[in-house]
């Protein structure tokens, strides 16, 4: 497991945003700001990614892909919420249909505000979530070689 931990894959996934902050996620892949420097790698499947970035609000619609979403990573991962809609609901916090903030309905790691979130901020989260992961990550391998040893000696 020690060469996962050195490269995360990274699960965006926009809730219901206008759009600004997805744009700045993509302009942290480019290579103006290049990202994927700190070792993460971008994905689409769920099954394979350590790390939910996650833009725009949590609304009546969408909720139950979110869950849906972070139940199927697997675990040790990490949720990061870019932009304040993520963060609170934003501006749309009063609309009828929007609950909130990503943390509404998973629980968030790590918290990028801005509106829109420039790509330093979302780096920086990004970073933070790489370490976080790793810790995570470190942990988990040291329950796993714990369980084996335990059940070896049980054996």
């Amino acid at each position: 497991m020690g060469k996962v931990k050195n490269s995360p894959w990274l699960l965006h996934y926009d809730g219901s945003s206008c759009n600004g902050c997805d744009i700045e996620v993509l302009a942290t892949l480019t290579p103006l700001y290049d990202a994927e420097r700190f070792g993460i790698e971008n994905t689409g499947d769920p099954m394979q990614a350590d790390i939910l970035l996650i833009t725009g609000g949590i609304n009546t619609q969408n909720q139950e892909v979110v869950r849906q979403l972070y139940n199927q990573m697997p675990r040790p991962k990490v949720v990061v919420a870019v932009g304040v809609c993520a963060c609170t609901g934003g501006v749309f916090k009063d609309c009828y249909n929007v609950l909130g903030g990503a943390d509404s309905t998973i629980p968030v790691d790590i918290y990028v505000p801005g509106c829109a979130a420039r790509p330093q901020a979302i780096i920086d989260g990004i970073v933070k979530a790489v370490e976080l992961f790793q810790k995570r990550s470190d942990r988990h391998d040291r329950y796993e070689i714990e369980q084996k040893e335990g059940g070896n000696a049980n054996g």
